[in-house]
């Protein structure tokens, strides 16, 4: 019991004080225990296990203690020990800001599509894409410009012609649904017997008139047996702001997918146009496809007649001319945002008073898109 409890102290600390080892005599010299002089100069590889040999060591260095303190214990458990499962948990957790980032994504392109949905149903345009003013329907290599805009609307604008027996007028109108509904300005169409449409491929339909409002000068035309149609992006009024960039398309004097492109020059602007159907043929007849409006108490490309109505309207800096109503008026992302209505032309063509003047009026979008369902039902007039 003596030797086992001496050699035990030896092993916890064999250098100590010579004077505390009762076993020796005075100046007799201590012998290394039997543990050390049979092993080699090395650290242990493993402390958990020191037979296990490792680098070379100091011989004056102490060696370790026969077993690892309760820290060492501890740190051993959340550390060597743990080494191995380290590792998967943390690429566990490394996963786990990918993986919250997809669901967020995830939740957040679920919420979009409802909203969409929602304004779809409340606004009656089922069918027909609709969309914020920050979404974009223009490729990113050519977001943000005029060319990007005409390259992914122009496919959805239409020249519309006409005919009545008072002659010919020429517009443009917008493709709303594949199948071919197209939204235009009731003056575009009023009392024409016969409709006929081209895209911007060239293809040509004929198209009836499914309903029209006189009061808002909107109408929706559907063309015979279509279908498989570029349709454009209904965006959201409600956003635009005065400089806001805007691009045109329409077909003036008949000059198809004619783009122009300029600002949002004011906002609620009240415009008075008329809601006889005889003013309207009165205008094809005319040849010049000048539709009258009220502006500011002044009265523009003729007379308006004792039936008017008033609207309020975007105004545009936008060169617009006479084919341009019913066309588009787009954003830079290419949404629609009104459909052009009235246009301010010159009585001649003196140098004086040639040219666009900048002063053009959209329908806004959402006063469309809110009006369809009325449209579709056969209108209000």
């Amino acid at each position: 019991m003596t030797e086992s409890f001496r050699r035990s102290g030896e092993y916890e600390n064999p250098y100590q004080g010579q004077q505390q080892h009762s076993g020796y005599a005075q100046g007799e010299t201590p012998r290394q225990p039997a543990y050390l002089q049979q092993q080699p100069a090395s650290a242990p590889g493993n402390p958990a296990n020191p037979g296990i040999p490792g680098h070379p060591v100091n011989p004056e260095w102490p060696p370790p203690p026969a077993y690892e303190p309760a820290s060492a214990t501890a740190s051993a458990g959340t550390g060597a020990s743990a080494g191995t499962a380290t590792a998967p948990a943390s690429r566990r957790r490394s996963r786990g800001p990918i993986a919250l980032v997809a669901a967020v994504a995830f939740v957040a392109a679920a919420i979009g599509g409802g909203t969409a949905y929602g304004i779809q149903e409340l606004t009656g345009t089922s069918g027909v894409a609709s969309s914020s003013t920050s979404t974009s329907v223009v490729p990113t290599s050519q977001k943000g410009t005029v060319a990007g805009v005409a390259s992914a609307v122009s496919p959805s604008i239409v020249e519309i012609n006409a005919s009545s027996n008072a002659g010919e007028s020429t517009g443009s109108g917008v493709i709303i649904t594949s199948d071919g509904e197209i939204v235009t300005n009731n003056h575009v169409i009023a009392g024409a017997s016969q409709i006929k449409v081209s895209t911007s491929s060239g293809k040509t339909y004929t198209a009836e008139v499914v309903g029209t409002d006189s009061k808002k000068d909107l109408a929706l035309i559907k063309l015979r047996n279509a279908s498989g149609l570029k349709t454009a992006t209904l965006g959201d009024s409600a956003g635009v702001k005065v400089g806001d960039q805007v691009v045109a398309i329409g077909s003036p004097e008949g000059l198809t997918g004619t783009v122009t492109s300029g600002i949002v020059s004011a906002l609620d602007r009240d415009v008075t146009v008329s809601t006889d159907e005889s003013q309207g043929q009165q205008q094809q007849g005319g040849g010049g496809g000048q539709w009258p409006f009220e502006f500011g108490g002044r009265q523009f490309n003729g007379d308006t007649g004792s039936s008017t109505t008033t609207y309020k309207a975007l105004q545009t800096d936008a060169s617009l001319n006479p084919g341009n109503s019913g066309g588009a008026l787009i954003d830079m992302n290419g949404n629609i945002i009104g459909i052009n209505s009235a246009m301010y032309s010159a009585a001649d063509a003196s140098s004086s008073s040639a040219g666009s003047v900048g002063l053009g009026f959209a329908i806004p979008v959402n006063t469309v898109k809110a009006d369809l369902s009325t449209l579709r039902a056969g209108g209000s007039d």
